[in-house]
């Protein structure tokens, strides 16, 4: 059975991916360190998961967990990646399907963005998600399920 992990500290489509779960009677597993706490939203098939504080705590619970027939959904590209390497498959908030294709590149970027901060240069944030973002979510989650019902 497909599970759907969500990296769940600054994840801005919790509804959307609940609404996917609940149409397809998928099992959801939301994962936070509780820096930030988020509310549950009482479904059946949605269990939360806190766990201790700590860089890539989160990170680890999910990679240790993810198999061929899941999905995470993450902002965090190491994650993504660590995702990749188990079969997985992992998307990010704004329906970027991350494959073994773009993550090397992505990762290179991450780098190259950190290296620029520590010089003190001011590389932005993460842009806010558009209506046209979630919907374009809704439609890779889709077809990242299917694949994974597939596997």
């Amino acid at each position: 059975m497909t599970t759907l992990y969500v990296d769940g500290d600054a994840c801005p489509v919790r509804d959307e991916v609940y609404r996917v779960a609940d149409r397809l009677s998928l099992p959801v597993f939301v994962v936070a360190n509780g820096s930030r706490p988020i509310r549950p939203p009482g479904r059946p098939n949605v269990t939360m998961i806190t766990v201790e504080a700590g860089a890539d705590v989160a990170d680890d619970w999910i990679a240790d967990r993810v198999t061929k027939a899941d999905v995470c959904i993450t902002s965090d590209i190491p994650l993504a990646s660590r995702c990749l390497a188990k079969g997985g498959r992992a998307l990010s908030p704004n329906g970027k399907i991350w494959t073994p294709d773009n993550i090397g590149n992505a990762l290179a970027g991450r780098e190259v963005g950190r290296y620029l901060r520590e010089m003190g240069l001011n590389t932005g944030g993460p842009a806010s998600l558009t209506k046209q973002d979630r919907s374009h979510f809704l439609s890779a989650l889709d077809t990242l399920v299917r694949a994974a019902q597939k596997a």
